[in-house]
C-alpha cells in the first residue's frame, strides 16, 4: 500500500528566518536560492574563509547518489534521511527509485522551512514522509509516528547522516546520538555517513568558520578527523573502499587527484550492520 504521510506540526512562529540555519547555508553552497539574507551573509563569509567548501558540498551530494544506489542495489527498500537540508533534485527517494521503485523513505530535519518544501518536493510520489525533528532527540525520530508508519525495524534499513554529524559536538553527545540510531536496526542495515574535516587544510580557515556556526548560526560546528569520524561507524563493516575523500568513494567519473583533491574536504563511508 502506498504511503504518503507528512508532518507539519509547527507555527509560524518557529521559523526565524533571522538566523542562519546550516540547511539553508548549505543550499546557498550548492547554487539554491531557497535562502534568506541571514543565510548568505554568513555563508559568504563562510566561503571567504574556506571556498573549498562549495566544492566540498557538491561533492557531498554527487557521493549521496552513489551511496543510495549502492544500498537500494544491495536490497535496501527502506531508507531514514537524517538531515535532509531544502531539497534539491534529485533527492533520496528519486535516486533510490531509479533502482527500485518501492523504496519508502522517512526525511528527517529539524529546520521548519524544510517541511514547508516536504510536500511539494519530498513525500508527493507516496511512500515518503517527513518529520520535523532535531538528530539531538534520537528517540523523538524513531518513535515519530511518520517514521513508524514508514519504517519496519524487522527489516535492513539504510540510515543516512549526511553532512549533519559536523553540526552536534562531542559535549553534545555526538557518539551516544549515533549508538541510540543504530541499535534498533537489524542486520544487513547500512550506515551512510559523511562528515567535513580539516584533515586537508592547514590554514585557519576551519577555525573561521567554526566561529561563524557557533557564534551565528542555529547549530554549533565540531570538524573531526578521519579517525574520530571512523568512530562512528562502530558495530558496522565498511564496505570497500572505506572511509575515504567523498570523490574517491566508488567513483562514476573522473577522480581528482593531487591538489585538486584537497579540494573536497569531507570524508564519506557506507558500513553494514
Amino acid at each position: 500500500m502506498e504511503k504518503h504521510v507528512s508532518e507539519a506540526g509547527f507555527s509560524p512562529e518557529q521559523i526565524d528566518t533571522t538566523r542562519p540555519h546550516p540547511a539553508r547555508m548549505y543550499d546557498y553552497y550548492l547554487g539554491g536560492k531557497d535562502n534568506y539574507e541571514a543565510d548568505r551573509d554568513a555563508a559568504e563569509r563562510v566561503l571567504t574563509a574556506l571556498p573549498d567548501l562549495a566544492i566540498t558540498a557538491r561533492s557531498n551530494r554527487d557521493f549521496m547518489h552513489r551511496a543510495v544506489r549502492t544500498v537500494v542495489g544491495n536490497g535496501i527498500r527502506q531508507i531514514i534521511d537524517i538531515g535532509t537540508g531544502i531539497p534539491t533534485s534529485p533527492n533520496t527517494h528519486e535516486v533510490a527509485r531509479e533502482v527500485h521503485p518501492d523504496v519508502r523513505v522517512a526525511y528527517v530535519d529539524n529546520d521548519p522551512i524544510v517541511s514547508t518544501y516536504a510536500g511539494a518536493k519530498l513525500t508527493n510520489s507516496g511512500n515518503a514522509g517527513f518529520v520535523l525533528a532535531d538528530l539531538h532527540d534520537p528517540v523523538g525520530i524513531l518513535d515519530h509516528p511518520v517514521t513508524k508508519e514508514l519504517i519496519d525495524f524487522d527489516e535492513p534499513v539504510a540510515l543516512m547522516l549526511l553532512a549533519v554529524l559536523h553540526f552536534v559536538t562531542d559535549a553534545e553527545g555526538a557518539a551516544d546520538i549515533v549508538r541510540t540510531l543504530t541499535e534498533r536496526l537489524p542486520a544487513g542495515s547500512h550506515l551512510i555517513l559523511s562528515h567535513a574535516t580539516a584533515d586537508f587544510d592547514d590554514s585557519d580557515g576551519f577555525g573561521k568558520v567554526e566561529k561563524v556556526y557557533n557564534e551565528e548560526s542555529t547549530s554549533n560546528a565540531q570538524w573531526r578527523t578521519g579517525e574520530e569520524i571512523s568512530a562512528f561507524f562502530e558495530g558496522f563493516e565498511l564496505l570497500e573502499p572505506g572511509l575515504v575523500q567523498l570523490p574517491l568513494w566508488r567513483p562514476d567519473g573522473p577522480v581528482p587527484s593531487g591538489e585538486d583533491l584537497r579540494h573536497h574536504m569531507g570524508y564519506g563511508g557506507v558500513g553494514v550492520k
